[in-house]
């Protein structure tokens, strides 16, 4: 199947994307990677009249760090993150553990963490993390540039709060601090399938206290979503030593009252999918992957 007739325009500037998308009698779809959009189109579940590619505005093609926090451009692609080095501290641990998760190298050096965003698929591994660690996202419009919260960005499946004419030139990140580690773990069926479920977590832990937690949910709603409930409890719990050598585990023993009983794992069948659980009584302790 190939797509349905479009007009295709390469705007040089930000003004020029704004002005290309603005007119309210076409549908128009922006292109940076074009990883899910294009298969959407092949398919003709995507029917724009006009597809607005933004990869030659130099300015939207960059990734720094001011007043703490890391602004990535629309631009800038999964693979940028690979390698831990690449952001300082443990937002970059925290970034390069998510990104191996997502699809395979080729799609990683064309795909974007601003298009995933844009997309807004609730298995998305970029959107649980920027929901987890409180991200803004910058869009501009015909009304001007404005800043969103990733907590009230995602409404849905494929539903934001952005507006269809404008266009997101950045998403914003807090640093993490130097107390913090932070941790990705995904599980599906083969290593091309959409996450049955994945968990970004960062624990920032002062004298072996845990004193702030965010943790962020793929695939557990219709939208990324904070385990606000599990923040609650690991707050103020006790961390266990630091895991020391391959295959070592660290334990978290949580301030539950004394004589809450564990609770027991339910048998289950081998090809049962996985879920996760973000409210009720914890059992008492629980180790963790270092």
């Amino acid at each position: 199947m190939k797509p349905a007739t479009f007009d295709y325009v390469v705007p040089r500037t930000v003004a020029e994307a704004v002005e290309a998308l603005g007119d309210p009698e076409r549908e128009a779809q922006v292109l940076a990677g074009g990883q899910s959009l294009i298969l959407e189109m092949h398919l003709q579940r995507s029917r724009p009249e006009l597809v607005v590619d933004i990869n030659r505005i130099p300015e939207l093609d960059r990734m720094n760090v001011e007043d703490g926090e890391l602004r990535v451009g629309a631009l800038i692609r999964h693979a940028a993150f690979e390698s831990a080095d690449a952001v300082p501290g443990p937002l970059g641990t925290l970034l390069s553990r998510a990104v191996v998760n997502i699809a395979h190298p080729p799609i990683r050096s064309r795909g974007t963490m601003a298009g995933s965003f844009g997309w807004a698929h609730p298995a998305s591994e970029w959107c649980a993390v920027g929901v987890a660690l409180d991200a803004t996202v910058e869009v501009t419009g015909p009304d001007g540039p404005r800043a969103l919260a990733a907590r009230d960005y995602f409404l849905g499946p494929y539903r934001t709060a952005r507006g269809p004419r404008e266009l997101i030139t950045a998403v914003r990140l807090p640093l993490l601090g130097e107390h913090t580690g932070a941790g990705f773990i995904e599980h599906r069926r083969t290593h091309f399938c959409f996450a049955q479920v994945a968990v970004a977590a960062a624990l920032t832990v002062h004298d072996g206290v845990i004193g702030d937690a965010r943790i962020g949910l793929v695939n557990s709603a219709d939208r990324p979503v904070r385990a606000r409930a599990a923040e609650r409890t690991l707050l103020g719990a006790e961390f266990g030593p630091l895991p020391t050598g391959a295959g070592s585990r660290t334990t978290i023993r949580s301030p539950a009252p004394a004589g809450s009983p564990p609770r027991r794992t339910p048998r289950r069948s081998p090809n049962r999918m996985p879920t996760s659980r973000t409210s009720g009584r914890p059992s008492p302790s629980w180790s963790a992957e270092p």
